[in-house]
């Protein structure tokens, strides 16, 4: 909980915050704000859309391959680090779709005409573009286009129109771009990762990041005397060392609830140490349909969703033991934090 940021001193700025991890899961858009804001002293949701808006904030595919928040300053090296890797994921998917290097060529020059002047359009439009040429422009064969385009740095998040999501184009989105060699790319991705979610196992980074085991394991040897293991229950954990992290108060005293949306990567961060965080007795899946992880002391004990109404935000809990004395007073108290970020009153139940 404290390499995540979700206990301990609050990193200063939503930029701050995702330049930590590097890359955070923004498959639902308005939950991940919220992951974002857990993490940093005071940030509200008009916080967060502003950085989105300016273009610091960027959502895009990466890693496994799946909708992250990526910073501005990172997004050069993180694709240079995990574009091969979801490239050769989803190559089954690329022909199954028609999705070959000639779409892929045509497609972005499509793109380069139609954005080349800054221009920032929905992917309505932008469908609409493909089809004068002839190109996949409807469902599944339209999405692997756009995915392909962001994962070679063509296309890129631009900001919200409404309530519709942009693209853009990268060079024009991001100018000046950094793009260093892929060894480089995956030491600082090897460094992110495990400074924000260790201690952590290498399968566990590996399905995060989409690598091999040989890739991943060359990227530790790099790092090397700034990284820590040990091993439990015949099991490995790494994570940097205490004199590369930055410094943190100690542990919160419990009872401390921390409600958090689908896929936070407290949860979703994880894959072969995922059962570390599950309670005794308590449900044995973090991801339930409609549902969010409510965290009691670090470990899963129920779910939550919230609804929100003219006069505020409902929040209800799900499969979560009565709560009385402290435990209600910290559910109370998580109930109030998201109530600051979203600006409204919330009512718990």
């Amino acid at each position: 909980m404290r390499s995540q940021h979700l206990w301990g001193p609050p990193l200063a700025s939503v930029d701050e915050v995702v330049r930590g991890f590097g890359a955070m899961q923004a498959q639902e858009f308005v939950p991940a704000k919220w992951s974002i804001a857990q993490r940093a002293a005071d940030v509200t949701e008009a916080d967060v859309d502003d950085a989105f808006a300016a273009g610091r904030l960027l959502r895009t595919h990466v890693l496994r391959p799946t909708w992250h928040f990526v910073h501005a300053d990172d997004i050069g090296w993180m694709l240079r680090a995990s574009a091969p890797r979801v490239h050769a994921a989803n190559a089954y998917y690329y022909r199954q779709t028609g999705v070959d290097d000639d779409v892929a060529r045509r497609s972005r020059a499509v793109f380069e005409r139609v954005l080349g002047d800054g221009a920032q359009l929905t992917r309505k439009e932008l469908a609409a573009e493909l089809a004068c040429v002839g190109l996949p422009h409807t469902g599944v064969p339209l999405a692997y286009v756009i995915i392909r385009a962001e994962l070679d740095g063509v296309l890129i998040s631009g900001a919200m129109r409404g309530k519709q999501h942009t693209y853009a184009l990268l060079d024009v989105r991001v100018p000046g771009c950094v793009t260093p060699d892929r060894e480089e790319a995956l030491v600082e991705l090897t460094r992110r990762y495990f400074g924000a979610h260790g201690p952590a196992t290498v399968r566990d980074y590996c399905t995060w990041a989409s690598l091999t085991v040989a890739e991943a394991r060359r990227a530790l040897d790099i790092v090397g005397g700034d990284m820590v293991s040990e091993t439990i229950d015949d099991r490995t954990y790494w994570s940097l060392s205490a004199d590369t992290r930055p410094e943190q108060e100690r542990p919160r005293r419990a009872p401390v609830i921390d409600l958090l949306q689908d896929y936070d990567e407290y949860v979703i961060g994880y894959f072969e140490s995922r059962d570390v965080i599950l309670a005794p007795g308590g449900p044995t899946d973090t991801l339930r349909a409609r549902l969010r992880p409510v965290m009691l002391d670090g470990r899963l004990m129920g779910y939550w969703r919230h609804t929100r109404t003219a006069s505020g935000v409902e929040i209800e809990t799900v499969d979560l033991p009565a709560l009385t004395g402290r435990r209600a007073a910290a559910m109370q108290a998580a109930a109030d934090r998201l109530g600051a970020f979203l600006g409204r009153s919330v009512r718990w139940r």
